[in-house]
């Protein structure tokens, strides 16, 4: 999987605002020990997740290699490298939901989205994770659309819980 955010089918849109927000925090923190974490935490609360254009900025500003910038951005499951979409779609692969099918939910989601795990569909509407355990074992297979919990979710159930949302 690229880094790039294009590749993905989505371009990197970050407005003025949005960089000199990112920028006047840099300067703030960056003298901290530790500062990475807080400036990764707050342009991902700033621009919804952390393209290669922001983790470029980051590690000039901090100069610090991209690769450190990177590393961090995929080592913790708090970062996203994409975009998510106006419905994010979160399907439970914990064992539970698992054993009673959500693999198979996944699969049917990403053949129609036509999007893989942790990626956003071109028009933004809909983005696609994988979670662990939700909390509703006894409701498996689960998936939720945003706060919305579908349970005992089917492949055939798949295409009209996503209309409801068209």
């Amino acid at each position: 999987m690229s880094t790039d955010g294009a590749a993905a089918g989505i371009a990197f849109a970050g407005t003025p605002e949005q960089k000199e927000q990112l920028l006047a925090f840099i300067s703030a923190k960056k003298d901290e020990p530790g500062a990475l974490m807080p400036i990764l935490q707050e342009a991902q609360k700033i621009y919804g997740y952390l393209p290669i254009e922001v983790q470029t900025m980051i590690a000039v500003e901090l100069d610090v290699p991209l690769e450190e910038v990177y590393g961090v951005s995929t080592f913790y499951s708090q970062f996203s490298l994409y975009p998510k979409g106006k419905y994010r779609i979160s399907v439970c692969l914990g064992t539970a939901c698992y054993v009673k099918g959500s693999g198979q939910i996944m699969e049917k989601l990403k053949e129609i989205l036509k999007i893989g795990d942790g990626e956003c569909t071109p028009d933004g509407k809909f983005s696609l994770d994988a979670c662990r355990c939700v909390g509703a074992c006894g409701l498996a297979p689960v998936m939720l659309v945003n706060d919305e919990v579908y349970g005992q979710v089917k492949p055939g159930d798949v295409e009209e819980i996503l209309k409801k949302y068209e």
